[in-house]
């Protein structure tokens, strides 16, 4: 469920006119709604909740990488809400809005020496180590502070997760974590080093996983490894099980908060450890669009173009993974109610369009022959499902300023993150002029 909803033709974000933020804050402009972050937030962290007498409550660490708006995460720590981070960079935004640090999970597979003493002094709940080579240097780094770094190793459980290659991340061939045989090694040579204590198994199979099967296979063999892990003598307290729920984009083929957790929390139970759930997409995704203005509209042979002021330096999505998001005009005629109708679905006239940027590449879409309602110069498009890997992915590119940002919360808005100016963009840039014969010129 989202808050995003058309009455008689209009589209609503929460119980404001998109319209009107278009109108007061320009374009292109990304809106989140409140209610839809927390109202996925509690779903996930009730489905994942065991019933009575529960021997535990699940931890949901938001993933900041998805959406990292510091006005988002001061909403999600008020809520109760952890976090997963993947930089020092995140550290400080998670510690900026005032995260609790016990509820900080540090993932990522480059983590510099900086980035690992950051996390120790911040005394984080837990370190998602990825080699054996990194669970070292973590131990020199630890122990160069006086400190017992508390450490979680990822493991591929060698799962497919059914999604696109680039966001498969639990096959034995990624980048990610290791495989069970050297998982073993790991473990064993952990057992000499005196500076991390293992108290956990991180598992992460990918992103945008619209079944539950893989999730179940996984846990599976997590739950047939801890009795291993268990027996050398490691005090496993926690199982960090990742994220990568899929939502809807088109076709509604994601599964429920609750269907996932019924195939996966008997298997979680089975393990004696406690839950962690690292979810971005789930809570954020369906929680924000992207409001882009057209600027013109033109056929060139058999194509027809709409061309807007967003584009692949906004949201790379498209562009990157050639991933689907639903557009439609903010404002059609008043036969429209309740959520943006499937292209396919509309009753009045359409036209198939490729909806395009301003950018200077081939690649800059935003949706390809889609059938969309006639528009025109002037008219303002929404495309949906905008809230994670949007604006975290936006960039500089042909010099063009980011968007702004404005979160929603009943008849409330705020900007939450201004639009660029020129001035932002070369901010940190500087003119030098180096002569012939300068000092260090070869």
């Amino acid at each position: 469920m989202d808050y995003f909803r058309y009455r008689q033709g209009r589209l609503f974000c929460e119980e404001i006119p998109v319209e009107d933020l278009a109108r007061d804050h320009g374009t292109p402009l990304y809106v989140y709604s409140a209610r839809t972050i927390l109202e996925h937030y509690h779903k996930l962290r009730e489905a994942f909740t065991p019933p009575a007498p529960a021997p535990w409550q699940p931890i949901l660490c938001y993933s900041i990488k998805a959406n990292s708006n510091l006005s988002i995460l001061r909403l999600m720590a008020r809520e109760g809400s952890g976090f997963d981070v993947v930089s020092g960079g995140e550290i400080y935004r998670a510690l900026k809005v005032g995260a609790d640090p016990r509820k900080i999970v540090y993932a990522g597979v480059g983590k510099t020496d900086e980035e690992i003493e950051a996390g120790l002094r911040a005394n984080l709940l837990l370190f998602n180590v990825e080699s054996e080579e990194e669970l070292e240097n973590t131990n020199r780094l630890a122990g160069r502070m006086g400190k017992v770094a508390d450490v979680a190793l990822r493991i591929n459980p060698d799962v497919d997760p059914q999604t696109h290659t680039y966001i498969a991340t639990g096959k034995r061939e990624t980048k990610f974590g290791v495989d069970l045989e050297r998982a073993r090694r790991v473990f064993e040579r952990a057992k000499r080093l005196s500076h991390v204590r293992m108290t956990g198994l991180h598992v992460h199979i990918g992103s945008q996983i619209t079944k539950s099967d893989p999730y179940a296979d996984t846990l599976k063999r997590v739950a047939e490894f801890v009795p291993e892990v268990r027996a050398m003598g490691h005090p496993l307290e926690w199982l960090d099980m990742g994220g990568g729920f899929g939502i809807w984009y088109k076709e509604k083929l994601a599964r429920s908060a609750r269907e996932i957790a019924d195939a996966c929390l008997p298997l979680v139970l089975k393990t004696g450890l406690k839950l962690l759930l690292e979810p971005g997409r789930f809570i954020v995704g369906n929680a924000g669009i992207l409001l882009a203005r057209v600027l013109y509209v033109k056929e060139s042979g058999d194509k027809r173009f709409v061309i807007c002021d967003a584009g692949m330096n906004d949201l790379i999505r498209p562009a990157l993974y050639g991933a689907y998001h639903r557009i439609w005009p903010a404002a059609t005629d008043g036969s429209v109610s309740g959520e943006a109708p499937d292209e396919e679905r509309w009753p009045g006239p359409a036209v198939a369009s490729d909806v395009v940027g301003p950018i200077c590449e081939s690649g800059d879409f935003l949706a390809k022959d889609r059938r969309l309602p006639l528009v025109r110069r002037g008219d303002l498009l929404a495309v949906f499902s905008a809230g994670a890997y949007g604006y975290v992915m936006a960039s500089h590119y042909n010099s063009y300023p980011k968007p702004a940002e404005v979160l929603v919360r009943g008849t409330q808005a705020r900007v939450v993150s201004r639009r660029e100016t020129y001035e932002d963009v070369i901010a940190a840039e500087r003119i030098e002029s180096l002569e012939p014969g300068a000092r260090g010129e070869d």
